[in-house]
């Protein structure tokens, strides 16, 4: 029988510590770095990516296991058929909805689909289309908010990307909504291209599409003149004009009183019953004319207040974005600048004047919620709240968004949602006049 080894004594017990230790400090390095595609904005482009695809395979579950509403597609392409049977007269263009109410480019882009859907029998086809157009969105959205890396990349994938009401307003309903949206993102990321013929040209189509676009339009003024200058600023504002003129031209010289009053029209009374944000409001006072100009009153004035501070914005941006031009002349190509700050400088405005335009919205229909969705982590992160009072409010707002039919609780606690965002933003607004 072999003698029994007797057992070696550890002369050296630290290493197996360290190891322990380093193993450990591995572990933990490696959990680091993968929370971080989810924590850090600087990762957004790469886990973008991956929810874009899941994006894909989710809109075609939607497509195929939901049932589509009917809500406005019919009535779209009776409005576009009479202007493909020769109809140029606005005042004659109707649908079962009522009069068309649309500007000019509304007509093409849906006359357009009237042809590939076979007169718009075919759903299916059109569901696929806007399925493609919620991916183009998202991805023009999550390039936006790759350059300012403000927003952890798990906010947005829970608010972009879990949404029922959005993937509805696309593949569900058909409205035109999303189409001028898609439109106003591409001219924001040509904005932040330098590009800047192409962007005022891509903000005029989206105008043509639907008004609610002109919403962004005091901060993409203020863009214009402190970077630009007056000059080119003029020239910028001519090239939107003769876009909406072109466009409008066959309405016009027929009936340009019923196309301007029909597609651009500031006195629209909404229905009470399809409102979202006034429920809570007695019909009588919901349709008073002194609501609709006490709310634009309001409007005016928070824009007039926020205006010294997107001017430094847009001087700054201008001023920072010519320094980093010249930094990354001097460096190598494999050397990167980090631009993120200077893009929140040109973001932040734009994001703002739309969210103050739909808080003082004299209506908001369940297709609006698309007007800011997608800006809301954005400007929830312009606010200095905790993380945990931010994610509530998205929470709560989504909520809202989700009652159907509206209550006077869904539209009181939008108001309140609405309120705690403009105050924050506000205050950031003070905080910042007295830096300066």
């Amino acid at each position: 029988m072999a003698p029994r080894r007797e057992a070696r004594p550890n002369l050296n017990p630290g290493r197996s510590s360290r190891r322990s230790n380093k193993g450990w400090l591995d572990n933990y390095l490696q959990w680091r770095q993968l929370t971080a595609f989810l924590t850090d904005p600087k990762k957004l482009s790469f886990t973008a990516k991956l929810f874009i695809v899941l994006e894909i395979v989710v809109n075609v579950v939607i497509i195929q296991a939901v049932s589509y509403t009917e809500i406005d597609w019919r009535a779209y392409m009776q409005e576009v058929e009479g202007f493909l049977n020769g109809t140029v007269d606005y005042s004659k263009l109707r649908g079962d909805t009522g009069p068309l109410v649309y500007p000019a480019g509304f007509v093409y882009v849906f006359s357009g689909l009237y042809y590939i859907t076979s007169h718009g029998a075919n759903i299916r086809i059109a569901q696929y289309l806007f399925a493609i157009l919620y991916v183009v969105t998202l991805t023009l959205i999550f390039r936006i908010y790759a350059r300012t890396k403000k927003v952890p990349p798990y906010v947005l994938i829970l608010m972009c990307c879990t949404s029922y009401r959005i993937h509805s307003v696309f593949v569900l309903r058909l409205f035109n909504d999303p189409v001028a949206m898609v439109l106003l993102y591409a001219s924001i990321n040509a904005f932040l291209d330098n590009r800047w013929f192409l962007g005022s040209v891509l903000y005029s189509l989206a105008v043509s599409i639907k008004m609610n676009i002109l919403l962004f339009a005091p901060a993409l003024l203020i863009a214009y003149l402190c970077t630009l200058g007056t000059l080119k600023t003029l020239m910028h504002l001519s090239i939107c004009a003769l876009i909406q003129l072109i466009l409008g031209l066959p309405f016009l010289l027929e009936n340009s009183m019923a196309y301007i009053m029909g597609a651009f029209n500031l006195g629209r009374v909404f229905e009470f019953k399809w409102t979202v944000n006034w429920r809570f409001l007695p019909e009588e006072i919901f349709v008073h004319p002194y609501l609709h100009m006490s709310l634009l009153f309001l409007h005016v004035l928070t824009l007039l207040y926020c205006t010294p501070v997107w001017i430094t914005y847009m001087k700054s941006y201008a001023r920072l974005k010519h320094v980093g031009k010249e930094l990354k002349s001097q460096l190598r190509k494999k050397e990167k600048v980090d631009m993120s700050t200077v893009s929140q400088l040109f973001v932040c405005p734009f994001f703002v004047a739309n969210f103050i335009g739909i808080m003082f919205s004299r209506s908001l229909h369940y297709q609006f919620y698309i007007w800011y969705y997608h800006t809301l982590p954005y400007i929830a992160w312009c606010t200095d709240y905790k993380t945990v009072l931010k994610l509530t409010i998205l929470g709560v707002i989504e909520l809202c968004w989700n009652t159907y039919p509206s209550t006077v609780f869904s539209s009181a606690a939008l108001h309140m949602c609405h309120i705690i965002l403009l105050y924050g933003i506000l205050k950031n607004r003070s905080n910042t006049a007295k830096e300066k």
